[in-house]
């Protein structure tokens, strides 16, 4: 499998594994300045990049850095940003800061990761019913904490 990466910007930091066996490519934010992001504000953070990869049954997740997110409370917005495989606009990280104190975003800044991962394409059927199961309707907290 091939992700084509286009640079938005002639500053802008390719995608990389930090790693062998990282899963993600690291994300830099492409800025002309640094950005603060108080507590409990949500930006957008643009990479400078678009990406295209070579397959239509697949999608770009964005997931937050660990380090960010336990050292300081920055994560991204949306939990898991989704992006579809025929997207070509640029990739933006909507990160939100929940922690105490305001962060800085500098330019290079590794913002968050982005993992390729297939996506199972099913005909959607609609029925008046479904097959039962052992769950069943069972929802929130059906399940208890603990192991039985």
């Amino acid at each position: 499998m091939q992700l084509l990466i286009q640079k938005r910007s002639s500053h802008a930091v390719l995608p990389v594994r930090a790693t062998e066996g990282s899963a993600g490519f690291d994300l830099a934010a492409c800025l002309e300045s640094p950005v603060v992001i108080a507590p409990g504000e949500i930006v957008r953070i643009p990479t400078g990049i678009s990406a295209a990869p070579d397959r239509s049954d697949c999608a770009l997740l964005l997931f937050a850095r660990s380090g960010l997110a336990s050292r300081y409370g920055v994560s991204l917005a949306n939990g898991v940003g989704v992006v579809d495989s025929d997207y070509r606009g640029e990739l933006q990280v909507a990160l939100i800061n929940h922690g105490k104190e305001p962060f800085t975003v500098t330019h290079g800044m590794r913002i968050a990761q982005l993992v390729l991962t297939p996506v199972l394409l099913p005909q959607l059927i609609e029925t008046d019913s479904l097959p039962d199961s052992e769950r069943g309707s069972s929802g929130f907290g059906s399940t208890g904490l603990t192991q039985k």
